[in-house]
């Protein structure tokens, strides 16, 4: 990766300015037309690289420059774009965070970055107000929106053109800071994950690649980072109403709705929007004619719901099964026709769930499991003969040009989670899998998950495809009660909507005992709905459930 990468990235942002200034850039919701269905409104990538011009501009003026880190809390929006794009011309350092993890472990993360200016709506403000010990070092507040009780600039009262010219700037160290992003914390404490701008000119260049070398056209978006990827790429993007903590309640018609009136090419959507959009489609069938491709993330998408989107879509739509992480984005993916051709069939005998192969040019490895640091891999080699002991199950390592490096917070993160190969750095996801002969990888689980028996290890994703296909349960958690090592497997199970309970514990049970992988759970708890992530609202939150499992256990022990 050069340096002369990333600027070309910016580049084409700006040419596309300059060559179709009036072309839509973003499209969001605003208001709400006489049907009941949102209103829109749009920004042009002339108005949208000028209104960047001039907030950057502002900010310079404020003493915001290189490096600086400014902490980045605003809602999906024009807005929202703008900032971005204006840090991202000044190599500011945006550090951006899911405030839904709750207002104790969001201080606590962004104390440790430290940062030098906070750009925010008004409830972020007032957050900062209030705590000032977790933003000590702040010099420059910018409110996007009304303020409240506190002073400081607004952005509405700065000017969207630029005074003059936007000044020449030197290229970019491809290793230095772009941008520091937070974990979710949804499976072990949050981290403050480091990205270059080297990272993301290869994200960019992978999301060209993937989609074939072809413009984006029209993108709909529900993650805010996949639409600084199709504005560099040229693309309309449009923002459905939703709110990033709760995209689960995003309301599938607006999601219809949004694609038929912009003539949506592709999407990104996590599973807990895709899932509502199907249910949608089979109630309310709907021609989508534009739509060409579906990316999903987050977390493992059902098979049944990538079936069941082939049967209410065109037939030459492509649903792309996606895996990656804030630290990598994206890992791998997979085509649905290639998943439904026998992969999904293996995945429900105990093979875990198949995410495709690594996206080009990451490369994907195994290392055995362990829970120690592999300070080099030299080391990670030593430990290679383990993995037999796990059925050649192992923790999935990846390296590439659009994988951090490091983490900025906390430094003890960075010795856990990589590991030192000469020149080259091997970044540890936290994941279970095994690759097959042909290159493919199937996830078995999150490492820090696992249930670890007297008699061994229990993947958790690995198992619970065994369950799923159990008729009236929709979908199930596998979770250890007691110390690891002597951990009792308990199968959580979260059923569908008039499934009677006594008659679904029986078929699990009789399932239990039609696989070797599954002989050793016996207890079956029915849990009323599963707790999920925040970001995505999709991935399952074992741990919590892993404690409800133990003090339902304690009760029945007591009657």
């Amino acid at each position: 990766m050069t340096a002369g990468t990333y600027w070309q990235a910016i580049d084409r942002f700006r040419a596309f300015a300059r060559t179709e200034p009036d072309r839509q850039a973003v499209i969001y919701p605003e208001g709400q037309n006489p049907d009941g269905l949102p209103a829109y409104r749009h920004l042009t990538y002339r108005e949208l690289d000028e209104w960047s011009d001039a907030i950057a501009e502002r900010l310079t003026a404020h003493g915001v420059g290189t490096g600086t880190r400014t902490i980045v809390l605003v809602l999906p929006s024009p807005e929202l774009y703008a900032i971005m794009f204006a840090l991202l011309k000044i190599g500011a350092a945006p550090v951006v965070i899911d405030p839904g993890m709750g207002v104790r472990k969001m201080l606590r993360c962004l104390r440790a970055v430290d940062a030098e200016a906070f750009i925010g709506i008004p409830q972020a403000h007032a957050l900062r107000v209030l705590f000032p010990r977790s933003f000590r070092r702040v010099r420059t507040a910018v409110t996007v929106g009304k303020q409240w009780f506190w002073r400081g600039e607004r952005l509405q009262d700065w000017a969207r053109r630029p005074q003059r010219p936007a000044p020449e700037r030197a290229p970019a160290d491809p290793d230095s800071l772009l941008i520091i992003a937070f974990t979710t914390g949804s499976t072990g404490p949050a981290k403050a994950v480091q990205l270059s701008h080297g990272n993301l000119a290869a994200m960019v260049e992978q999301v060209d690649t993937a989609r074939g070398n072809v413009p984006p056209d029209t993108s709909l978006i529900t993650l805010p980072l996949v639409g600084v990827l199709d504005l560099l790429l040229g693309a309309r993007c449009v923002l459905p109403p939703l709110i990033p903590s709760q995209v689960g309640s995003t309301d599938p018609a607006h999601v219809v709705d949004a694609i038929g009136k912009f003539g949506v090419r592709t999407m990104f959507a996590s599973p807990a929007v895709l899932i509502p959009l199907l249910r949608h489609l089979e109630q309310h069938p709907t021609a989508l004619p534009t739509l060409a491709s579906i990316y999903s993330g987050g977390a493992p998408v059902p098979d049944w719901c990538i079936a069941g989107l082939r049967e209410v879509l065109n037939e030459d739509v492509q649903i792309f099964a996606g895996y990656g992480s804030t630290e990598a984005l994206p890992m791998s993916t997979i085509e649905s026709r290639e998943l439904l051709g026998g992969l999904v069939a293996r995945a429900h005998q105990g093979d875990g769930t198949c995410i495709g192969r690594p996206s080009d040019p990451v490369e994907a490895r195994l290392v055995a499991i362990t829970d120690a640091p592999i300070p080099t891999w030299a080391r990670a080699e030593e430990l290679a003969g383990e993995l037999e002991k796990t059925r050649g199950v192992g923790e999935l390592v990846v390296s590439g040009p659009n994988v951090s490096t490091r983490y900025y917070w906390p430094d003890e993160a960075n010795h856990q989670g990589k590991i030192v190969d000469g020149d080259r750095i091997w970044h540890r996801t936290g994941d279970l899998a095994w690759i097959d002969e042909q290159g493919r990888i199937w996830f078995c689980g999150r490492k820090s998950q696992r249930v670890v028996t007297a008699d061994g290890p229990m993947f958790t994703v690995q198992l619970e495809q065994i369950f799923n296909t159990v008729p009236g349960v929709a979908r199930t958690a596998l979770v250890g009660v007691g110390p690891k090592g002597a951990q009792r497997p308990v199968l959580c199970v979260e059923l569908k909507p008039g499934m009677d309970r006594t008659a679904a514990e029986m078929k699990l049970r009789t399932r239990a005992t039609e696989y070797e992988l599954t002989k050793q759970i016996t207890d079956v708890l029915i849990h009323p709905k599963f707790p999920v992530d925040i970001r995505h609202n999709a991935k399952i939150g074992r741990e919590q459930l892993a404690v409800w499992a133990g003090k339902q256990l304690k009760a029945e022990e007591r009657r």
